[in-house]
């Protein structure tokens, strides 16, 4: 990626938009930035947040150094309107990436795209971490973003999944799950459930991807022995996690700064008991006995994002895609 000091390679929205990427390199990519990571090589602060006494707003600042690509990068996420409806809300993140061996900058990116994809990749790497080698049932609750992506990626880590199963009731969204899903898997289906409670007791993955308004919430004793439930926005009741015989998180300092709703009636969360990262490097195993029930949380680590954007960044300059500005000139 040739540039001088004074540029910066611009890549929007739709610049990414145009890019190609087969959700198995997706997975490769997010795997290896926590591989990295477990192995000490890369750097992964905790993020800095700022959010106003109304609420009305949130922002984070996320720094990391991704050891193996040899990058540095600043992430940062601004959401405006959190009272307000999903269509009336702000909502801007940026990634810059720097190369750390020339010093010199590689682009800076829209990452709600980069976010799109690593968020149902992590889930889909817990779910091999953490299901059961027999697991054949998948159930995703909620069908935005995040529903619409998982169950293409959690058949690249788990193909043996045979009934696919989804709880969601904006008729848009789950016309947009079953596109997703014949665009990356034309021959499979998906099943629209209306008992939640039922279809909780026949699956073997949860992955909770629903709003902050869903009255969706799956108790812990609706979950059959073996069971890993998968939270990554809502969908799922705090029992879930007091009750879980093993919690794994990508992150537990994250989890108690993002995951306070799941707290208990004193304010309190259940310790985790194993980091994605080091389960994914084989230093210890997410599941410890078969019919164990699995709580695991999904909350970004800024490693993730580098990886993933530098990947996207690479494939941009390859077919010259993006605007070449002079930032500092």
């Amino acid at each position: 990626m040739d540039r001088d000091d004074t540029t910066l390679r611009i890549l929007s929205t739709s610049d990414l938009a145009g890019l190609d990427i087969p959700l198995v390199d997706v997975v490769d990519t997010v795997e290896q930035a926590y591989r990295t990571l477990a192995a000490g090589q890369s750097d992964n602060p905790r993020k800095l947040t700022v959010k106003p006494a109304d609420g009305h707003s949130v922002s984070y600042a996320m720094l990391g150094r991704d050891g193996v690509r040899n990058v540095v990068a600043i992430k940062t996420s601004y959401k405006h309107g959190l009272h307000e409806g999903r269509e009336n809300q702000h909502y801007y993140t940026t990634l810059t990436i720097y190369d750390d061996v020339t010093g010199l900058p590689v682009a800076m990116m829209d990452c709600s795209r980069i976010g799109s994809l690593r968020t149902p990749a992590v889930s889909a790497l817990l779910a091999r971490e953490c299901a059961t080698p027999d697991a054949r049932t998948g159930l995703v609750i909620g069908t935005g973003t995040q529903g619409r992506l998982a169950l293409p990626f959690l058949l690249t880590t788990l193909p043996k999944l045979d009934r696919l199963l989804l709880s969601g009731t904006h008729p848009d969204g789950i016309s947009a799950v079953r596109a997703e899903l014949a665009r990356h898997f034309p021959e499979r289906e998906v099943e629209l459930v209306t008992d939640l409670k039922s279809a909780a007791r026949e699956a073997d993955v949860i992955v909770a991807t629903a709003g902050a308004h869903t009255p969706a919430a799956v108790e812990a004793d609706w979950l059959k022995p073996g069971a890993v439930s998968i939270l990554v926005g809502h969908g799922l009741a705090p029992s879930t996690l007091h009750r879980a015989d093993r919690v794994i998180a990508t992150s537990e300092a994250q989890m108690r700064v993002t995951g306070t709703d799941m707290a208990d009636a004193d304010g309190n969360l259940r310790a985790v008991d194993l980091e994605l990262p080091v389960a994914i490097a084989g230093v210890s195993k997410a599941r410890t006995g078969h019919d164990q029930r699995i709580f695991a949380y999904n909350s970004g680590l800024v490693v993730t994002d580098i990886a993933l954007g530098h990947r996207f960044a690479q494939l941009a300059a390859e077919q010259n895609l993006g605007t070449e500005v002079a930032l500092w000139r």
